[in-house]
């Protein structure tokens, strides 16, 4: 079994040398490794005297960071190229000579050698990176084996595309709501700790009782400049026990992500996103030919949430013992029934993964639908929520004043 590398942290070499013209120069280069700035520099004949290692920025390590989305684009621009007869080591110098990003040189620069030094690219790209995970290579390794490495990437570009569209769906779904109930919160507690006090010794020079809402209001705002401080640490630690429980206790992080998928409207948007992404990977896998039981060992892993991860597993050993995948699947009470009947109909007639393929465009086709639905329907309540806790308090302060007004008129 080959171990996942460490990743490494992208550093700026400083060098000095002698070109092939016998003129000194000096620069510097970001990369990953000192080897890799010495073999790139040898490549230029340039004869190094001096290279110094230095750390870099925060801004520039973000820059040139490495993320799901260049693997997708980059495994798009592999499958253009192989499907046009371009031979596989001059794709990957290709797409490296252009790439902006330090990091993803160094990484196909790693696999370049890699493969010219006789290395299987599937291996080249588990030991490089990190980012190449265990479906990634494992179908690269099919595709090796099979001849057939130009279809094997324009598969994986697919399915990486649709996750990746998938994944900035639910993320969607999910930040506008974050957002308003983070800004009502923020407005709700400037006003209660530096609005409403200045109300309040206002109020204090009438002489008269206030209405029982604005008493509320001034006591939740005495609360708050009491103890709101300490609620925030205590709400911080709190949170840090929690992610320690779930870091270290499998059960908790299970009842965590049920509990997530039960929440209303947004939990069926994950568990519909986790289906698509569940079927669709094992479609992409299966479809490539790589067999059923490592298919769903892999996909397991690539679930998304840890209560559909629980139910692949289970999935997995129910069907290495012999029992058809549709009832494995069944037996977990984790899919729903229309999968399950499309799931059956694939099995039957040896078209598993067409259909689960037309299992993955249905969930996603919902989750779009969901996501578009959700902004329609949650603006107007928004608008009543924030209109409520904003004008609430505003009511609260102006009712002694109208009271006032009434009295002396």
């Amino acid at each position: 079994m080959i171990t996942k590398p460490k990743q490494s942290q992208l550093k700026s070499y400083h060098w000095k040398g002698i070109n092939s013209s016998g003129r000194k120069v000096s620069g510097q280069t970001l990369a990953l490794t000192e080897l890799e700035v010495r073999e790139k520099l040898k490549d230029q004949h340039i004869q190094i005297n001096k290279i110094k290692k230095k750390s870099i920025s925060a801004l520039i390590r973000l820059t040139h960071r490495v993320k799901s989305r260049d693997i997708t684009v980059l495994t798009r621009q592999l499958a253009t190229m192989l499907g046009t007869g371009v031979p596989i080591v001059q794709a990957i110098k290709l797409v490296s000579d252009n790439h902006r990003k330090a990091e993803m040189k160094s990484i196909l620069s790693h696999i370049c050698k890699g493969v010219e030094a006789g290395t299987p690219i599937s291996k080249a790209m588990r030991t490089a990176s990190r980012h190449f995970d265990d479906l990634y290579t494992d179908l690269v390794a099919t595709g090796e084996l099979s001849g057939n490495l130009a279809q094997v990437f324009e598969r994986l570009a697919t399915y990486r595309e649709k996750s990746e569209q998938l994944k900035s769906k639910v993320i969607k779904a999910l930040i506008y709501p974050a957002m308003v109930v983070t800004v009502a919160l923020t407005v709700s507690y400037l006003m209660l700790t530096m609005v409403i006090p200045e109300f309040e010794s206002m109020f204090s020079g009438f002489g008269a009782d206030l209405p029982w809402f604005t008493q509320q209001v001034l006591e939740l705002s005495h609360w708050m400049q009491a103890y709101s401080f300490y609620t925030f640490i205590g709400a911080g630690l709190a949170g840090v026990v929690i992610y320690q429980l779930c870091q270290r206790s499998y059960s908790i992080r299970l009842s965590t992500s049920r509990l997530g998928l039960k929440f209303p409207v947004l939990g069926g948007v994950m568990a519909k996103a986790s289906i698509a992404k569940f079927s669709r990977t094992l479609s992409t896998s299966f479809g490539s030919g790589i067999p059923i039981l490592m298919s769903l060992k892999t996909t397991a892993k690539t679930a998304g949430n840890l209560h559909f991860e629980s139910a692949i597993i289970e999935v997995h050993r129910e069907t290495a013992a012999g029992i058809p995948m549709y009832i494995a699947m069944r037996n977990t009470n984790a899919f729903p029934e229309m999968m399950l009947q499309m799931v059956t109909i694939g099995e039957e007639s040896g078209n598993l993964d067409e259909m689960l393929n037309k299992v993955a465009s249905i969930y996603e086709f919902e989750v779009d639908n969901t996501v578009d639905n959700l902004g329609k329907i949650l603006e107007p309540l928004i608008i009543v929520f924030l209109g409520s806790v904003v004008g609430g308090l505003v009511v609260a302060m102006y009712l002694p004043i109208f009271n006032l007004m009434s009295v002396l008129g």
